[in-house]
């Protein structure tokens, strides 16, 4: 009967500590948050952001999957709210993949995609119109970032 009792009561423990901790397991897959770092400049919608250290993170919306923050490296300070279209990889990345343009010689490399790990389904930076032709004509390369001993993204040469 203690037998019972007991399982029952550890039973009840774990299904109540599984409800408590399944929705923060569940937080950065649902804003894809990623914590990036790049060695040098590189091109957003709307400006560039210095070599350091950002967080891509989906807007907190369920109509709209689209919006994507990029923060400061403590998340104190959005830099930029950047409309993006849904693209499909070829492969689904285990790592976060970015795909970045060269635009001009003396000019960053443009961020064209952001692929979250283990999603086939990513978000296509939209720039202004003369900016997606001059972009499209380029020459375009993908670079899936390797976590680091402390879990960040570092985006090499970048």
């Amino acid at each position: 009967m203690k037998i019972k009792l007991t399982f029952c009561i550890l039973a009840f423990a774990f299904v109540c500590a599984s409800i408590v901790t399944l929705p923060s397991a569940r937080a950065d897959e649902w804003d894809q948050a990623s914590k990036i770092t790049f060695s040098q400049p590189v091109q957003i919608p709307g400006r560039v952001l210095p070599a350091g250290t950002y967080w891509f993170v989906l807007v907190d919306s369920i109509n709209d999957r689209n919006i994507v923050q990029v923060f400061n490296s403590d998340r104190s300070m959005v830099y930029a709210t950047i409309l993006t279209v849904g693209t499909q990889s070829v492969t689904t990345p285990d790592n976060t993949a970015i795909t970045f343009a060269k635009p001009e010689p003396m000019q960053p490399d443009a961020i064209v995609s952001w692929f979250y790990p283990g999603e086939a389904t990513g978000h296509q930076f939209l720039y202004s119109k003369q900016e997606e032709r001059e972009l499209a004509q380029v020459k375009h390369h993908t670079v899936v970032a390797m976590a680091s001993h402390n879990g960040q993204i570092e985006v090499a040469g970048y």
